[in-house]
């Protein structure tokens, strides 16, 4: 007989004659026990100062119990700034039948997942630990679960395809480890956050659920277009896929969707920009920049607030409904340098560029405004050398 089982064998018939009113079921008072030999405080931390046995269980610091049994776990002082725990997590874990959310705050827990975990967990939570090793395909086995949080782990191998079409998941986070292998392709699942971003993920960006309002791929070494893929996520109001290999057109319907937030930059897209509309949710921040973008800046985007447009290959005026969001001091942020700009509309004008605002415009074939603030990074203030403005003027 296993130890666990052996315990739980013998811790039964020690309860048999105790009224059941007030007392946890025995398999889950073990559970608890492993975990206080499995985990243990940091230097700083007292969160399980409280879990003396001698005591009611069910009042411990990060347990929650209904009738007999354990159905939350908050392991850990979740207070900002609190120092976490280390150890690793026993597979006693997967005995807890009645578990339906199970959380770890930042710390130094280590090791591998647990092999199994109780198959009615519905949250998930393990960030900003030292968890290694693979996704345990029992992962797939948590029918109920809505939320999986593993970010920030050292987590390998590539993302089991059956995990993110769990029936009830709602957010997938694996962001910020060392998963490898394509994004799994998947358009009907009801996920509405979907965090991959800082992985070592390759391959295309494959079909995904239309339901995403969250969508973060960045920092990975995915390749390809995304002209057929992305108009199909019209609910986005967050697209991050910034330091890829992507490349091609960018469909104009992606400037129609609600997204305040549409970072795109480091990638190889080319081409002109044709917005299918103007920006539908003002103030909000567009980055493109470092790409290889044709054509004229498009007056479709002066609905944003901050608008990244620097590094690329944009030609001719700046759109006067941008000009003038400007000056009337509706932009935050207006980077177009290095690019290949004839004119800015209000020349050198300073007094016409409110004080506070970020607009750079150096490296084209224009005279900056004397006040454009340009990051620290761009260098001095310049025009581009004359035989570069015609050798694009006489390619366009």
């Amino acid at each position: 007989m296993p130890r666990f089982e052996a315990e739980v064998a013998v811790l039964l018939c020690a309860v048999f004659f105790v009224p059941a009113s007030g007392i946890l079921h025995p398999v889950d008072y073990l559970v608890l026990q492993s975990l206080r030999q499995s985990l243990a405080d940091l230097p700083g931390s007292a969160f399980f100062a409280s879990w003396d046995f001698t005591a009611e269980p069910c009042a411990f610091a990060g347990v929650l119990c209904s009738r007999d049994r354990v159905v939350a776990l908050s392991l850990g002082d979740p207070r900002a700034g609190s120092w976490g725990l280390t150890g690793h997590l026993p597979s006693s874990l997967a005995h807890l039948s009645a578990l339906a959310e199970l959380s770890l705050v930042p710390g130094r827990v280590a090791g591998p997942l647990p092999a199994a975990l109780p198959s009615g967990l519905r949250f998930l939570a393990l960030s900003g630990n030292l968890l290694s090793g693979s996704l345990p395909p029992s992962l797939s086995a948590l029918r109920r679960l809505r939320t999986l949080d593993l970010s920030s782990n050292r987590l390998s191998g590539s993302v089991p395809p059956a995990v993110v079409r769990l029936p009830e998941l709602r957010t997938l986070i694996l962001a910020h480890n060392r998963l490898s292998g394509p994004v799994p392709a998947v358009a009907s699942a009801p996920l509405l956050r979907l965090d991959l971003r800082s992985n070592a993920l390759t391959g295309s960006v494959p079909s995904l659920p239309p339901s995403l309002v969250y969508l973060s791929l960045a920092s990975n070494r995915l390749s390809g277009w995304v002209d057929r893929v992305l108009p199909r996520l019209t609910r986005l109001q967050f697209l991050d896929l910034s330091m890829n290999h992507l490349s091609g057109p960018l469909p104009g319907v992606l400037f129609t969707f609600p997204v305040s937030t549409l970072r795109l930059q480091r990638n190889q897209f080319s081409g002109p920009l044709r917005p299918a509309s103007p920006l539908p949710v003002e103030g909000a921040t567009v980055d493109l920049s470092y790409n290889r973008l044709t054509g004229n800046v498009p007056a479709e985007l002066a609905p944003a607030g901050r608008l990244y447009l620097d590094f690329n290959r944009f030609t001719g005026q700046l759109p006067a409904a941008l000009v003038d969001r400007v000056v009337a001091g509706r932009m935050q942020v207006l980077y177009l340098q290095h690019n290949y700009l004839t004119g800015f509309g209000i020349g050198g004008a300073a007094a016409s560029i409110p004080a506070g605002m970020s607009l750079c415009l150096q490296d084209n074939c224009l005279v900056p405004p004397v006040n454009a603030a340009c990051p620290r990074n761009a260098g001095p203030q310049r025009m581009r050398p004359p035989e570069q403005c015609a050798a694009i003027r006489h390619r366009g």
